[in-house]
């Protein structure tokens, strides 16, 4: 219970490696925000198996690309829970298209929620953040953003760029004893829509013989956010099972 009274909000939590990382921030003792753009249904399960758990959770529904919806996420917290102490950007839009094929709406739909996602969050929730005197952030990266990927420009794009936005957040905020990471995962057992594995997935292979579960990236997250965490910052952690060495 490293987190008992501490608050955290978690986008894109509604399923997969965000939902784990709720769940486990809220096995720490953390009350949790869960949002999802528009999945009540899955926002609403989250909070149910963390409150049947003991814990503390309140759904907030919205688009991260949204600055006035991460407004309100942000108060949901502080007005629920009365502070906010860890913000985990996790909701992302992903997918494959051919280069030639990309449009400026289709890349700028994912920049929007990736990457421009973030820097809403990060920009409602600091204030918050810095009162709390131990704020944590934590950007979800993607390892095809380092070893590269056909067919995925604006995904790659908007991941990497996370790593330079976390490394820009531990300069920026450590005067706010706030501290800002990127977790990478690598190839995780997740619900994918239309149910296939990205392409890259056939050429890249991690050494440990299987994919990562969503709990390792959780487990990951919550040390990270935790009292054991605070001398981290600026750093991109690969959580990939040895497929790709590298920072």
């Amino acid at each position: 219970m490293e987190l008992d009274g501490r608050v955290a909000l978690v986008t894109g939590a509604g399923r997969n490696i965000g939902l784990a990382i709720a769940l486990d921030l809220a096995k720490a003792g953390a009350a949790v925000v869960v949002n999802a753009r528009s999945n009540k249904a899955e926002a609403d399960a989250a909070v149910t198996a963390i409150v049947d758990g003991g814990g503390k959770a309140v759904a907030a529904l919205g688009d991260v690309a949204d600055p006035e919806a991460v407004r309100r996420m942000v108060d949901a917290a502080t007005s629920r829970f009365g502070r906010l102490d860890i913000l985990v950007n996790n909701a992302a839009v992903r997918g494959e298209i051919p280069f030639a094929e990309l449009d400026f709406a289709k890349w700028r739909a994912v920049l929007g929620v990736c990457l421009d996602g973030a820097f809403h969050c990060t920009k409602a929730a600091h204030a918050a953040l810095k009162a709390s005197g131990q704020g944590a952030i934590v950007n979800i990266g993607g390892v095809s953003a380092h070893t590269g990927a056909s067919d995925r420009a604006h995904v790659l794009t908007a991941k990497l760029g996370l790593v330079g936005f976390t490394r820009a957040l531990a300069h920026d905020l450590a005067g706010d004893a706030i501290t800002a990471n990127c977790v990478v995962p690598g190839q995780i057992d997740t619900a994918r829509a239309g149910g296939r594995a990205p392409s890259h997935h056939a050429t890249h292979k991690p050494l440990v013989g299987r994919r990562g579960r969503p709990d390792e990236i959780a487990s990951t997250v919550r040390w990270l956010v935790g009292p054991q965490g605070r001398y981290v910052t600026g750093q991109t952690i690969h959580v990939n099972g040895g497929m790709y060495h590298g920072s």
